[in-house]
Parts: C-alpha cells; structure tokens; sequence
C-alpha cells in the first residue's frame, strides 16, 4: 500500500479567497460570517451568513464558461487553480490517463437553480437557458476540474450532507493508497447562500440569527457559509521523486453509518468512525494532538460530538485541543471538510491551533479543551478532521507530519 501525502492546497471562502489569507484569518479568530447580501434577503428570517464577499468572476472566467459555471463551480475551479499550481505538477501522458478528481458536493447548482425557478414560477417564462441542467448537476464542478486539468482517471462527486468533502476526500485517500492513480485532486464546494438555499434551511430550525457559538453554553444554532476547498493527494514516493513541497501525510480514514436517526446524530456512530481512523492510520489516542471537530453550534450535534471524543481517548480527551472553525466560515454543508482540513495542516505545519470564536459560556456537557476564542501555538504531530452529517454517515480523517 502507498504513502499518502497533500501536495498542493487552495481554497476560497468567506475568510479569504486563497490559503495564505484563509490561514491568516483563522490564526486572528476572524469572523467571516456577516449580513447577507442577495435578493429578497428581507423575506427571510435568518439574515446573516458567511458570504464570500466582493467576488468578481468576470475577470477569472470567459463569457462561454460563465454560461456553464454555477457559483459552486466557479469556487472550485479557483481552489484548484491554486492547489495544482502549488503542486507544480502537470497532467500530461500517463500521469493524465491515471490521475482523477473526486469532490463533495450536497446542494449542487443552488444558485441556477433558485434563479429559474425565479424565471419560471415568479416571472412566468416557458423557456429556461439550455445549460440549466449542466450548471445545476452536482457533478458539474468535478468535470470541469477534469476538463481544464486534463484528468482522464477516475472523476467523479460525492453527495453525503455534511459529510460530503471528507467522504470525497477519503475516497481519493483510498485509491492513492491502493495504487488506482498516483494522484487524485479532492475537496469540496459549496454555495447554498440564495433565497431558497437559506429558506430551506430556515425550515429546520437548526439556525442561528445572530452568531455561531459551537460549545458555549448559549448557543443557538449553525450558520451557513460558501466556498471551496481543494488538495492535491500524491503518492508519497511520486513527490519525493520529483522534489514536491509535502504539506502533510494522510495517514489514515474511516467512516460509519448511526443507522438510527436521519437528522438526530448518535455518539456510538460518531465513536466508531473516530476510533476507525484511529486504528486504520495505525496511530494511539495520545498521539493526537488535535481535533478539527464538526463543531455546528447546535446543541445535539456539539453534546453529542464531545461525548464521542471523551469515549474514544478516555483520559486523553483532557489533554488534547478540539476547535471548530465555523464559528469563523460558517458551515459549508458539502464542501466544509475540505475548508476545515486547512485548519488541521496549519496545525501540523505551523503549531497554530485555530481557536473556536464566539465562546461565551462553559458548557459542562461539552468539557474539553475547545480554544476559545484566541489562537494557539503548540506542537502537533497529529490532527483528525471530523464530519458528522445529516442521516447519520460519519467521515474522518487522521493526518500526521511530515
């Protein structure tokens, strides 16, 4: 079995529109979750989340790709523009005959799809433009990511909620590993932020009005958010040979199924995923050093995550970090794995733990070390990414230093 190591990383989001920027936000607890800005934003009863704001496609894309590229799409490709150039690699020969791409996605084309409803229902109009249904798919941004980069290997979307990007992400880990590609491109996007993205959710009463708070006592719900997040996984040996910047190594993964409940999430689905990743990266609880948790801000999800953690390490769950950084993005729905797994590379490469802003209140249902609010420099030599979704499907992700 193969090494597994990230290569390359880009992103865009509410907290920046790069890596660089992205990681300087979550190194100052800055919150990128505001008053939205978009249509009909007053029928609503949520009013805020994390927009990418002052974003201009117009100069990133030609007028034939802007009829084809819905919002999520073009927060893809611009993620992985810049994770492949930081790779320095180029698809060409066997390599592009082998290497692929595999993205999580949950809500596809929200945008295109929200405006012709709009056209159709509100305006009354028969005829739709006839890239609609290419621009909604979910598979849309992958296939662009494959056209652009000359990916000819195994592409495709993944579609689990929440735990989109880190199911994705998982899956290209697996087929690096087993020796299917040398290098697959993984991540995912996101971009529900349309009236009826954030209606729907309304409807579910999961969300907050004013701020996200994961694991304060007080807090009252998650917040949405955009964006994209993209790696590079290249077989370890296939960097070394050709002298690759090595972010980091995926050492291992694992994902459950609760079985139980289709929005109610279970400590016992959520443990087994977490001990899974554990076992299959071959590392001992006290190596972890920290944990990207799911962290939403709603309280099932929080209480029940903490409860899994303090299982799975026993006496360890005390001397470990835990944060969530959508306190800061929002979350991305399908693409806030791969937005949070910067959060854990910057911890393997940098020591700097990103804090969980907006905490107020002690919560003894969820009492552990959840970095509150500033920052932290420590050293870490392992990092988990957790994703926890809607139907119970559990994702995470174990990665190590290099």
């Amino acid at each position: 079995m193969k090494r597994v190591v990230i290569t390359g990383a880009g992103t865009i989001n509410a907290l920046g529109k790069s890596v660089p920027e992205t990681l300087a936000s979550m190194r100052e607890g800055k919150c990128g979750i505001g008053e939205l800005e978009m249509r009909d934003v007053d029928r609503l009863a949520v009013k805020i989340g994390a927009q990418v704001k002052d974003f201009d496609p117009d100069g990133l894309f030609n007028r034939q790709q802007m009829a084809l590229f819905d919002r999520f799409t073009q927060f893809t490709l611009i993620a992985a523009r810049e994770a492949i150039a930081q790779s320095g690699l180029e698809f060409n020969d066997e390599l592009s005959n082998r290497a692929g791409v595999v993205l999580g996605n949950s809500g596809g084309g929200m945008t295109t799809l929200d405006d012709n409803y709009r056209t159709v229902y509100e305006e009354g109009k028969n005829r739709v433009h006839p890239f609609v249904v290419p621009k909604l798919m979910n598979n849309a941004a992958a296939s662009h990511v494959s056209m652009e980069f000359n990916l000819k290997g195994p592409s495709f979307t993944v579609a689990s909620a929440c735990a989109s990007s880190n199911h994705a992400m998982s899956t290209a880990f697996q087929m690096v590993h087993g020796g299917v590609a040398p290098v697959m491109i993984t991540g995912g996007s996101e971009s529900m932020l349309c009236f009826g993205g954030v209606k729907a959710w309304e409807g579910l009463r999961v969300m907050s009005k004013d701020a996200c708070r994961p694991f304060s006592a007080n807090r009252n719900g998650m917040v949405q958010g955009e964006g994209a997040g993209i790696f590079v996984f290249e077989e370890y040996e296939h960097a070394k040979a050709r002298g690759a910047e090595i972010l980091a190594e995926v050492a291992g993964f694992a994902m459950s199924s609760d079985a139980s409940d289709i929005v109610m999430p279970s400590k016992k689905g959520a443990a087994r995923a977490i001990a899974g990743a554990l076992s299959d990266a071959r590392i001992a609880p006290e190596e972890v050093g920290y944990i990207n948790a799911h962290g939403t801000g709603t309280a099932a999800n929080d209480k029940t995550e903490c409860a899994a953690v303090a299982d799975v390490f026993g006496q360890h769950a005390d001397h470990l970090m835990i944060s969530s950084t959508k306190s800061m993005h929002g979350h991305l729905i399908g693409g806030t794995g791969a937005v949070e797994l910067l959060a854990c590379i910057m911890a393997l490469r940098d020591g700097v733990i990103a804090p969980t802003i907006n905490y107020q209140e002690p919560d003894p249902e969820c009492a552990l070390d959840v970095v509150p609010n500033v920052a932290r420099e420590a050293k870490v030599d392992v990092a988990l990414s957790n994703a926890f979704a809607f139907g119970g499907l559990n994702a995470v992700l174990a990665l190590r230093s290099v």
